[in-house]
């Protein structure tokens, strides 16, 4: 366990367990060089205990890295409970998990995730203050949705001529919260919409309700688009999957997109333009962190704004040093983190 964290640069991690509720957490804490760490908590079913953890401390070292370059003065962390099949009171779980987090005084600050809500954040906020995306605070879907669509455009811009989404075809894999709220604004912008979810009812829906194209899940890497959206959980782009992509650009909303960090030079090769999850997500933390600050909404939304412009400079710089995006966002952050 101990290499693992030191490959991943982790400072820190813990583990709580709660016998009355049944909590079993893990709570990631990456880097607090500017700031305590701020990242979601997931709730979701896990194979072994050891997947669940390796999720944990990815996902808390993107957060770290999304945090930098975002301009935040926040690090990284992040939280995974194990979801088991049953569970008898799931207010009485999470309260367990913000008493958890209460002992950890400040070291990190929970959020939203996968299979987690506002409610949950309600119950959290209970016994700590170290808790945004409550009910009050409001849910970050939209606005990590509205800086992926920024990001679309800056890929547009450097993979296609057009400064718009007009007309372009657009492939969006995973209709839940971000993803859904993506597509309703990817098609308010003219983009040419195509849908798929694991959840046939949410295609369905969005296809009434948007007007949106439905694509079964076999055929999603395959289909002929202009941007290929990323939108459920991660590590869906690997040797495989980006073998069978026939697309200009991958720009999506789910974290660790990559299955591998050599995946990025793949896509290289095949004349895909890549952009790197972390940067163009970073919508809904900007959202969380800057609430959680007392921040107008109306700077914050010019903060996510400036996603499009983050991403215009790293395609930039990837062009004129024949270097993948990925790669020149990892300098970037880490530029601010460790030098």
């Amino acid at each position: 366990m101990f290499a693992a964290m030191r490959g991943e640069k982790l400072e820190s991690l813990h583990l709580f367990t709660d016998e009355p509720s049944g909590l079993e957490a893990i709570v990631a804490i990456h880097n607090t060089r500017l700031g305590p760490a701020l990242g979601g908590c997931r709730y979701q079913p896990y194979a072994s205990f050891e997947e669940a953890t390796a999720d944990a401390m990815r996902l808390a070292r993107d957060m770290s890295y999304k945090g930098a370059l975002a301009g935040l003065e926040y690090g990284g962390g992040k939280a995974v409970i194990l979801r088991h099949p049953h569970v008898d009171n799931r207010a009485a779980l999470f309260e367990a998990f913000g008493r958890s987090i209460e002992s950890l005084r400040g070291r990190y600050l929970t959020a939203i995730d996968s299979g987690t809500s506002s409610a949950d954040m309600d119950c959290i906020a209970l016994h700590t203050r170290h808790v945004t995306s409550t009910t009050e605070a409001g849910d970050p879907s939209v606005h990590t949705a509205s800086g992926v669509l920024m990001g679309m455009r800056a890929v547009a811009r450097a993979r296609l001529g057009q400064s718009n989404l007009r007309d372009v075809r657009i492939m969006l894999q995973g209709l839940g919260n971000v993803g859904y709220s993506l597509a309703e604004q990817l098609v308010a912008e003219g983009a040419d919409v195509m849908v798929a979810d694991l959840d046939p009812g949410r295609v369905r829906l969005a296809a009434d309700e948007l007007g949106v194209e439905p694509v079964a899940l076999a055929g999603v890497y395959e289909a002929q688009c202009d941007i290929f959206a990323p939108c459920g959980l991660g590590a869906v782009l690997n040797f495989d999957t980006v073998s069978q992509l026939r697309c200009a650009a991958v720009a999506g909303a789910a974290n660790n997109q990559l299955a591998d960090a050599a995946v990025a030079e793949q896509l290289v090769s095949r004349g895909i333009l890549y952009a790197p999850d972390y940067v163009i997500n970073a919508g809904g933390l900007l959202y969380v962190a800057l609430t959680h600050q007392g921040v107008a909404p109306g700077v914050i939304a010019g903060r996510i704004e400036q996603i499009e412009e983050r991403l215009d400079s790293i395609f930039q710089q990837s062009e004129a040093e024949a270097r993948s995006p990925a790669t020149i966002a990892d300098q970037q952050a880490e530029a601010i983190l460790f030098s």
